[in-house]
């Protein structure tokens, strides 16, 4: 089955499936259970929801995109890279927690539709610096939004800053409230996760910091808000949501939407590129789309939120074992269990060790290396991508960020493209015998080459192209052209009916296959005459010199 295929890897598989397997299988599926029940807990939390929606999401959202991915190792789930965007639209006072359901059912859908019409591909033409820069801002952005918890700050009643200047602002104002406690709790639990992978690697670090934590606050009685105190803590099973859905609302969730489903897209895809590299396998890019969408789906009616492939645990199930699609299946139902026997006890996380715990996740997301390689080696056009991406999901929001960084790549992209695109005159040498590269052409004959795609940031070019008066026919090389699109089409028309009037013939050489299909769409190949198109500029000079009613080479 190729890469665009429209079929789940669980079907490949259960194919010779064994109890050796299985139990492989099983343990990556509890260990990564594991790994990312902390990870679940922060990620609500850090989103604006209770805790227990950020389990849901793993459960349902990780349950579905297992058992119909295209992927045999994906590990799907709530991730950091949401963070930001779902922040905003639950915290929208007209909106809420409807908004993001609305916001994730569409996303859902236009996942659906791009596996479906076989569109994975179009996820790369999302320039690396985009990527990078908006995951860069997603990171601060997470950093930034960690402090209040971390140093246990307190604000004003009915202080809750949204943007993440107005947390930076409202921290400082509020600086004087620091609770020591809740700090040093906090950096126990960082120093955990910074130092103890270094020492045993079985364990998943974010758990040891949740116990240390827990037992801290305690033991000790320390004054500290744990996750109890802030939230009410559900372990019910989730039911099922229908909402009423306008066009209105959609209207306006529409953007959001769509930026939910290109960060579930490519993080879900890139997790898979990586995945493939890590098993020596190959996933189907179509097949896993539709899973993250039909997922994403799932997670909204069942009270989730967003959810896309997570690399970092999809390592750990491969780390653990995990080779076909049953450990994330195993993963959802553990979370499951943990959701309805221990979730009670999740109210004795202190928020500081949840803080660490996104403070890691930041600093693991926030590609520094790439990011600096790129402002110091990348053309002017990309540092300027990249760094605007960065600045506008930090200052305003991710939707923002996307929006005008594409629209920024893609007019920086045309004007590079454009600059490549070159129309030249031949110049006539009094002495042509003076080399064997030179050509004689007849002065009633003027040849012009074009070198680069023909398109609507280079249209104008065509525009540069002159005769003389005692022209008779011009000769246009086009075997450096390898696109032509509408408007350069309709460019290349005004100056045949130019030149007609004048009584100017027009002859093409060498026009390769995309710019000839164009034409004879267009009809201009009849226009101008099937016999003035030559495969050859030897023979465009010929034909020339026919029309202009001279000798070949004749320099009158």
């Amino acid at each position: 089955m190729k890469g665009f295929g429209l079929k789940p890897s669980l079907i490949d598989s259960l194919r010779g499936y064994s109890r050796e397997v299985f139990m492989k299988d099983l343990m990556a599926g509890i260990i990564v259970g594991i790994v990312a029940l902390p990870l679940a807990i922060a990620f609500g939390i850090a989103s604006g929801v209770t805790p227990e929606k950020g389990i849901i999401t793993a459960i349902i959202a990780g349950f579905i995109i297992s058992f119909l991915g295209g992927s045999k190792v994906q590990i799907g789930g709530p991730t950091g890279a949401f963070i930001v965007i779902i922040y905003g639209i639950v915290n929208n006072p007209e909106y809420g927690l409807k908004g993001l359901l609305i916001a994730t059912l569409l996303a859902g859908v236009i996942l659906v539709a791009l596996g479906a019409f076989r569109l994975g591909a179009l996820i790369k033409f999302i320039p690396y610096t985009i990527t990078t820069g908006f995951t860069a801002g997603i990171a601060v952005t997470i950093f930034i939004g960690q402090w209040k918890d971390f140093c246990g700050v307190s604000y004003a009643h009915g202080e809750a800053p949204i943007e993440t200047l107005e947390k930076v602002e409202a921290f400082f104002h509020n600086i004087g409230s620091v609770n020591p406690y809740a700090l040093l709790v906090g950096a126990v639990c960082l120093v955990i996760l910074i130092v103890y992978p270094k020492i045993e690697k079985r364990v998943p670090p974010s758990l040891i910091a949740v116990v240390v934590g827990a037992l801290m606050v305690k033991i000790f009685d320390l004054p500290v808000n744990t996750i109890g105190d802030l939230y009410t803590i559900s372990n019910d099973l989730p039911s099922l949501t229908i909402p009423a859905i306008n066009l209105k609302d959609m209207g306006a969730l529409l953007p959001d939407a769509f930026t939910i489903a290109i960060l579930a897209g490519i993080e879900s895809l890139l997790s898979c590129v990586v995945a493939d590299g890590m098993v020596s396998s190959r996933h189907r890019s179509n097949m896993e789309l539709i899973a993250q969408g039909i997922g994403n789906v799932g997670s909204a009616l069942f009270g989730g939120i967003p959810a896309t492939g997570a690399i970092a645990r999809t390592a750990a199930n491969i780390k653990s074992g995990g080779r076909t699609p049953i450990a994330g299946m195993v993963h959802a139902v553990v979370l499951l269990l943990v959701l309805v026997v221990l979730m009670p006890y999740a109210a004795l996380i202190p928020m500081p060790t949840i803080a660490a715990i996104l403070f890691i996740v930041a600093y693991n997301m926030c590609q520094w290396r790439p990011f600096v390689h790129l402002v110091k080696t990348a053309p002017k056009s990309d540092i300027i991508v990249l760094v605007g991406t960065f600045l506008l999901t930090v200052i305003f929001d991710l939707v923002v960020a996307i929006e005008i960084g594409m629209l920024l790549a893609c007019l920086l992209f045309i004007k590079r493209m454009s600059d490549e695109t070159d129309v030249r005159g031949w110049k006539y040498a009094d002495k042509p015998e003076d080399s064997i590269n030179l050509r004689q052409v007849p002065l009633a004959v003027r040849v012009y080459e074009i070198r680069g795609p023909l398109f609507f940031g280079a249209a104008d070019r065509i525009a540069d192209i002159s005769v003389k008066d005692f022209t008779r026919c011009l000769v246009i090389r086009m075997r450096a052209v390898p696109a032509v699109d509408a408007t350069a089409m309709n460019a290349l028309k005004n100056l045949h009916e130019r030149c007609a009037a004048k009584g100017i013939h027009i002859v093409f050489s060498h026009v390769n296959e995309q710019p000839w299909h164009t034409m004879e769409k267009a009809g201009f190949i009849d226009e101008v005459g099937r016999d003035n198109f030559c495969p050859h500029i030897d023979d465009a000079l010929e034909r020339a010199a026919e029309l202009a009613g001279v000798e070949s080479g004749e320099a009158e």
